[in-house]
């Protein structure tokens, strides 16, 4: 039922995680068939220098047995020495420059990924009942099958090539060896281009299905992504408590600082903000609490109880609660309505001390 649900596509971190995981898209038969076409087109250009250099192998070789009366341990070693060459100067090149291919066509479409969890042991790698699982799952029906047609299709295209060759048979035979090499190596190669052509066009499927059981295997269902989202970003819920919390701690030290201020400024119960100004101290006059509704009733009440200043001046308390913040100072374009109002503290508390 959970793997119905799956709609969603994969997240980046589920991607991220996969990938950690060694889990990566690839095509293997797009391996298989730029191997091949890399081959091909090497030995393709290579072949005068193979046919040479194994032709020269063998005429040596025949030169050789003919000069002989018996055949030593040193002419044997002699003999694999020369075998050895020819094998490193043909095949060796080819295997590299295949394996090249076949590592950078894989790492290509894996982005050249190294995951450690592949290197480590794990004991449902050698489990009887997870091989058995592997074995009869639909993707290793897919694969057996996909692997029987190619197969089927080689060896039709191998016959017909075949039988086309036996009808030119008594006419191969009353034709020269140089003319009867060039026209197996005609065939061979038309041959070759017909499987060639099979395999890019199973490549193609193969790409196009394993890109879409790998993006389906990483399909996510809502829940999942849900959790991932609490995971990576937090619950919602305990993030808005801790914001909340947060708020109130902040709400509270501000609440502290009302005693300090000078004068609260009112709008008349809407915004409350409360001035503190130190000549001394400060270049200009610093808000050191503002609020609106609740929290300005609650400055206000913090006010009374400390027997604060609080003088009533909608335009300038508006001004005050939206351009400045908590401890900051007044901007240049207030100075001239908070100087009025700092002027007026002044003399009131002049005339008490008098």
């Amino acid at each position: 039922m959970a793997e119905t649900n799956k709609t969603e596509k994969a997240t980046p971190k589920k991607r991220k995680d996969e990938r950690k995981k060694g889990n990566a898209f690839q095509s293997k038969d797009l391996v298989s068939v730029v191997v091949i076409l890399v081959g091909f087109f090497i030995i393709r250009l290579t072949a005068g220098f193979l046919v040479d250099q194994i032709q020269h192998f063998y005429v040596s070789q025949m030169v050789a047995a003919s000069a002989l009366t018996g055949l030593t341990t040193t002419g044997a070693l002699v003999i694999m020495r020369q075998a050895m060459m020819l094998f490193f100067i043909t095949a060796v090149p080819l295997a590299a420059i295949l394996s090249v291919a076949a590592f950078v066509t894989a790492g290509a479409q894996t982005r050249f990924l190294v995951a450690g969890d592949l290197l480590k042991f794990k004991w449902n790698r050698i489990s009887m009942l997870q091989g058995f699982k592997r074995m009869f799952s639909l993707r290793s029906v897919v694969q057996l099958i996909k692997s029987l047609i190619k197969v089927a299709v080689i060896l039709y295209i191998i016959f017909a090539s075949i039988e086309d060759i036996m009808v030119l048979t008594p006419d191969i035979l009353n034709t020269g060896m140089q003319e009867t090499i060039q026209f197996m190596g005609d065939r061979v190669m038309s041959l070759v281009y017909k499987i060639c052509l099979i395999f890019v066009g199973v490549a193609v499927l193969d790409f196009a299905y394993e890109k879409y059981d790998y993006e389906k295997k990483l399909m996510m269902t809502k829940q999942e992504i849900k959790d991932e989202y609490k995971q990576t970003e937090g619950d919602p819920f305990i993030k808005g408590k801790i914001k909340e919390k947060q708020r109130k701690l902040s709400m509270n030290r501000m609440i502290q600082q009302v005693p300090q201020a000078d004068v609260i400024v009112r709008n008349p119960t809407h915004f409350a903000v409360a001035l503190k100004y130190d000549p001394a101290v400060d270049p200009a006059p610093r808000v050191l609490a503002k609020g609106q509704d609740l929290v300005a009733k609650r400055i206000l009440q913090v006010a009374e109880e400390h027997h604060l200043l609080i003088t009533e001046n909608k335009p300038l308390a508006r001004a005050l609660y939206e351009s400045v913040e908590v401890n900051d100072y007044v901007p240049a374009e207030l100075y001239q309505m908070v100087a009025e109002v700092m002027a007026w503290v002044y003399g009131i508390k002049n005339k008490g001390k008098n």
